[in-house]
């Protein structure tokens, strides 16, 4: 169930982060201006089509993070990347050469990729 007051903030950042006033951005997203305040102001919940209308119009909006907070907001900044397999910890490297070699049905492993919590990923290719 989506918290109302912590959906409000979140919904606030929103606004503020793209420097809308709540007037603007109900007419940015299609929905009457009462249902950002009441929602803003917690007397009402948000409805699944005002949350889709949300990620319609603003895409660097994350589902999980404006419903829950779980994720983040902040689409200024890249998500980090890292491919070297120099950094790489040795026992993830050791095993896919092991098992690329000790497979007996000719299937060899070709690419395992780590996601972290923060959004970043490893991708160790063999």
């Amino acid at each position: 169930m989506v918290n109302t007051e912590e959906f409000a903030q979140r919904l606030q950042k929103v606004i503020d982060y793209y420097s809308e006033s709540a007037s603007s951005f109900a007419d940015s997203i299609g929905v009457q201006r009462s249902s950002i305040s009441h929602i803003l102001s917690g007397r009402n919940k948000p409805s699944l089509d005002f949350v889709l209308k949300i990620l319609a119009a603003y895409p660097d909006v994350e589902l999980y993070w404006l419903l829950n907070g779980k994720g983040h907001f902040d689409p200024g900044s890249e998500k980090k990347v890292i491919s070297e397999t120099s950094k790489a910890p040795k026992a993830v490297l050791e095993n896919v050469k092991e098992t690329s070699v000790k497979q007996s049905d000719g299937k060899s492993i070709d690419r395992i990729v780590i996601f972290y919590t923060d959004g970043s990923f490893q991708n160790f290719q063999n």
